[in-house]
């Protein structure tokens, strides 16, 4: 019996030593440069060469342990048996593959301690294995506590190769974790093999194939240097040289070789594409999963179908090519999905045609549909109908709930609209809360009545507007080819003109144009529409009327009142355009127009007369009605107590708390405020009593009949007495004979104005010549000089 530690000690070739720590270095280089190949690739490939590093790996383990055997020159040679030799191999580089797996793909942050671990019971494992392989007449004894401390040392070793193999970068982390590796290797072999002791035992028998000394070492190193130039190839190929299947499996597009009109072969984007595997397409046909048509040599395009495993029909793109692959000469088929692109334009064409919002058929495409209908209708001598929708009280609803309420209400109506309409009838949505619908194939009117109510009742039934604060209604308008108009643009005019009726009427109606009914509809929208355009087309201007004191005759003030200059039809009056400017809204634009004018041109002359200016009772439903007054008399530098704001009784009957509130401030700024066509309203006396009118102002329709109708005069005696006893002034307007003027004067009435003191003009100083030329009639050469010489405003 002897210890195998006197044999290291006294019997050993230090070269041989040398070539295993060489080898093993090697070895661990080379699995070390693997596993970072593998940390580099695409997770299809990783697995390959994780396999390849503990194939190094767990060899160079092996050849490092029987390298260093064969350097120990014991007292007897020793033969080794195949069959556990090559268990030995097989523990090694099993063990390498899964030490490897756990370090590398555990999710766990001690991953490297679970390698690590099973690296050193492998190395342990092969050893012992190794030696239990010796094949001599001799027993081997192992010391538990030195094996237990070898793998205890192997253990941390092997752990921190794994650890400095994860943290490090570049080449430090493949020449760290390959040193650290073989310390663990030789520290496992060396204390284990310290503590072995060799037991002769002369009479036992040894049968098993036995392999020399010379011929093991002879393995050992044919082995380790194929190992050595594998592990280097490996790294050099795939480092320097293409890998021209990873480069195909990269494109975006599907490829197909062809070999004698078969499929040879097919990359990993045509696969996915498919949903075929490679063996189920090889030998194939192409038509066997594409309708496509025979192509030739040269490199051309074509559409074609490819038909996925699932049987979905694919849209793709195809061009063909001729190459040499694998020696042959091959047809190569670059298939590219078009399902995208397809979708795409599909929904570009869609937009295209539809409103976004509602999926509705938009303006463009309806413009369409209805030229196509009137070009068939009369191919056919057949009728349709045009419907004009616009919803009520929507504008409100969105004010109030916000844009994404209104969107809402749109969604719902278009589907009442799509569900009601029929099969061949389009229903499109123009914008905003503009609907129309074009009704073919049907006999009229009767279809469009049938419709008109179809719709009406379908809206009341979803919206019911008594308990719903969100609810709206619709108006429609309707017009029928040929009798309505034979064009589009003439029938959908139509359309639009019955629907205004329609709105004008009551709202919540349906109505068919009618030529002699809809004149005067269709006179008051152009005068609508002419309208929002005379401010910018500089068609508007200002006139100004005189107001005079009826004891001395001179002018105190002005009116200022608003003509329009419209193209082709002269000077218009307010009255013909003001009541559909406040329907349209239109008046809150003019009437801050003509504030602005006014306060300019006042503020240009040199005595501080007053200024008038109505105020349309449509204006003050806005809440900021008094920063405006107040920001234009800023801009324009007129003093407040200048203005004189002439407001209806009709002002007070939508929101009298709000408007008197409004009227309050105002006053505090030093603002007058007029009582305008005093009598002719509602409430006047409950006015008079909430509110500080500086003037009152007798309407003209009580002067203009003074001189025949003593119920008149009684009236305007009555206002004047009223106004005295208030301490409210009064001005009678409409005074346009002397006869009028007297009784005024005698009624005790403070200021007057009317056409007898001169029409209204643009100039000012017109005013005060017709007031001179007035009162050298009636009181004589000293008035008219005094007049004369008052310096006239001028701008």
């Amino acid at each position: 019996m002897f210890s195998v530690l006197a044999c290291i000690r006294d019997n050993h070739d230090w070269r041989l030593i040398v070539a295993a720590v060489i080898v093993c270095l090697i070895g661990n280089l080379a699995a070390m440069l693997l596993l970072f190949r593998a940390g580099e690739c695409d997770p299809g490939q990783q697995r390959s060469w994780m396999a390849a590093s503990a194939l190094a790996c767990g060899v160079g383990i092996w050849a490092t342990h029987f390298i260093a055997m064969l350097a120990y020159d014991g007292a007897f040679p020793i033969s080794y048996g195949v069959g556990m030799t090559a268990l030995s191999v097989v523990l090694s580089i099993g063990a390498s593959w899964l030490a490897i797996l756990v370090a590398t793909e555990w999710e766990s942050p001690y991953a490297f301690a679970g390698g690590g671990l099973i690296m050193a019971i492998g190395i342990c494992s092969m050893h012992m294995t190794g030696m239990q392989a010796i094949e001599e007449t001799v027993d081997i004894v192992y010391n538990p506590t030195s094996t237990m401390i070898a793998l205890l040392i192997g253990m941390a070793l092997a752990s921190a190769a794994f650890f400095a193999f994860r943290e490090l970068k570049g080449t430090r982390r493949v020449l760290v974790a390959a040193v650290i590796m073989v310390l663990a290797i030789a520290a496992i072999h060396f204390t284990s093999m310290s503590t072995i002791m060799l037991v002769p035992q002369p009479g036992r028998l040894v049968t098993a194939t036995l392999l020399e000394t010379k011929t093991l070492a002879g393995i050992v190193m044919a082995v380790s240097t194929a190992l050595i130039l594998a592990a280097l190839s490996a790294v050099f190929l795939a480092s320097h040289l293409t890998d021209l299947r990873g480069l195909a499996n990269a494109s975006m597009e599907g490829l197909l070789v062809l070999h004698e009109g078969r499929i040879m072969d097919a990359n990993e984007r045509f696969q996915e594409m498919s949903g075929w595997s490679l063996a189920e397409l090889r030998g194939n046909l192409p038509s066997s999963v594409l309708a496509l048509a025979e192509s030739g040599g040269e490199t051309r395009h074509q559409e074609a179908s490819l038909t996925a495993r699932d049987e979905t029909e694919i849209p793709v793109d195809i061009m063909t090519r001729r190459m040499i692959y694998r020696g042959r000469n091959c047809q190569v088929l670059v298939v590219r999905d078009l399902t995208e692109r397809k979708r795409a334009e599909e929904m570009i064409e869609h937009l295209a045609h539809h409103d976004v919002l509602t999926g509705l058929t938009n303006r463009s495409l309806y413009d369409t549909r209805l030229r196509h209908a009137l070009q068939m209708a009369e191919r056919k001598r057949s009728q349709i109908a045009i419907f004009c929708l616009d919803l009520d009280r929507f504008k409100a609803v969105n004010d109030i709930f916000g844009h994404a309420e209104g969107d809402r209400i749109l969604c719902r109506v278009a589907a009442i609209l799509k569900r009601v309409a029929g099969d061949g009838d389009t229903v499109a949505r123009l914008g905003g809360d503009e609907f129309a619908i074009i009704q073919t194939g049907k006999p009229q009117p009767e279809a469009a009545q049938k419709l008109a109510g179809q719709i009406l009742d379908g809206l009341a039934a979803e919206m019911d507007v008594a308990r719903d604060p969100t609810a709206v209604g619709a108006s429609l308008g309707i017009a029928v080819y040929p009798i309505d108009g034979r064009t589009a643009e003439e029938l959908c005019d139509n359309a639009d003109t019955a629907l205004y009726r329609a709105k004008h009427a009551g709202r919540g109606k349906a109505c068919f144009f009618d030529a002699e009914m809809d004149e005067a509809v269709r006179a008051r929208r152009q005068i609508e529409a002419e309208l929002r355009h005379a401010i910018t087309r500089n068609q508007l201007y200002v006139n100004y009327q005189p107001i005079l004191d009826s004891g001395s005759g001179a002018i105190t003030g002005y009116e200022a009142l608003i003509r329009w200059n419209r193209p082709g039809h002269g000077i218009s009056e307010p009255e013909v355009f003001i009541a559909i400017a406040e329907e349209s809204g239109a008046i809150v634009q003019l009437g801050e127009w003509v504030l602005r004018q006014a306060c300019a041109e006042a503020a240009l002359w040199p005595k501080p007369l007053t200024i008038a200016v109505n105020v349309s009772p449509v204006q003050f439903m806005l809440p900021n009605l008094c920063e405006r007054i107040t920001a234009i008399l800023d801009e324009t530098g007129l003093p407040p107590q200048r203005l004189e704001l002439e407001v209806t009784e009709a002002a007070f009957m939508r929101d009298r708390n709000g408007v008197i509130a409004t009227l309050m401030r105002l006053h505090k700024l030093g603002v007058r405020i007029v009582m305008d066509d005093f009598g002719t309203g509602f409430c006047s006396l409950s006015n008079l009593r909430a509110l500080p009118f500086d003037k009152i102002k007798v309407d003209r329709s009580f002067t203009g009949v003074l001189e025949h109708d003593a119920a008149a005069r009684s009236i305007v005696r009555a206002i004047i007495g009223l106004g005295h006893s208030l301490g409210i002034q009064v001005v009678t307007e409409g005074v346009e004979t002397e006869l009028q003027r007297q009784i005024v004067v005698e009624e005790g009435c403070g200021q007057m104005q009317g056409l007898l003191f001169g029409k209204p003009d643009i100039e000012p100083s017109v005013k005060l010549a017709a007031r001179a030329n007035f009162l050298s009639v009636h009181g004589g050469e000293r008035g008219a000089a005094q007049v004369l010489a008052m310096k006239a405003p001028a701008k």
